[in-house]
């Protein structure tokens, strides 16, 4: 297996499996067993984006514009200060459980705001065009075959998505108590609010 294809393929997993907002979402979706797919499918097409367009060069066009990071650093620490007092409310409020016996017809969200969460929630996110464009970009210029490590840190995503996503029904027991709802809305709305400090204060 050539170098560059492991290299990627690590380095981009490493990267991603720090629990963040987007995980905290894909996650409480694949409990939900609610538009898996096509959530796995935005994250990591999304990540897929942006890492090829680090490998190409255009981490260093973003770094040339000044305004960029503060306008994208503001903006994700808002939507993400919203989102998390969304499910704090929610644990507050209680009463959400998973039915574990239900057949896939019960009522879901709407597919259209789904993505459109995921989308805020990955392309508002300095954070993920430091790891993707910036970092992963300028590591894979290290490597002889850049475009390989490229190929690798993609199907790390794809990887690290999916099992993510269709994993996350193997804890579907659990949470058919309420009590487990509330937790993970709190531990959600509190990861979201601790990024969102950090992006207003980095």
């Amino acid at each position: 297996m050539p170098p560059s294809l492991v290299g990627g393929f690590f380095l981009g997993l490493s990267l991603i499996m720090a629990i963040g907002a987007q995980n905290a979402f894909v996650l409480r979706q694949g409990l939900r067993q609610q538009h898996v797919f096509w959530i796995c499918l935005t994250c990591a097409g999304s990540d897929a984006l942006l890492i090829v367009a680090g490998v190409l060069g255009f981490g260093s066009l973003a770094l040339a514009v000044p305004w960029f990071e503060t306008v994208m650093r503001l903006g994700g620490a808002a939507f993400l200060l919203w989102y998390g007092a969304r499910s704090l409310r929610s644990a507050w409020a209680g009463g959400a459980q998973l039915d574990s016996s239900s057949d896939g017809t019960a009522p879901q969200a709407a597919l259209l705001p789904v993505l459109a969460t995921v989308l805020a929630l990955t392309w508002l996110n300095p954070h993920v065009y430091l790891d993707t464009v910036v970092l992963l970009g300028s590591i894979s210029a290290h490597y002889p075959q850049p475009l390989i490590f490229a190929l690798g840190a993609v199907l790390a995503s794809f990887t690290f998505f999916f099992s993510l996503g269709y994993g996350a029904k193997v804890l579907a027991p659990l949470f058919a108590k309420p009590r487990a709802w509330q937790v993970l809305d709190a531990l959600v709305g509190l990861t979201m609010w601790i990024i969102a400090a950090k992006l207003i204060w980095m």
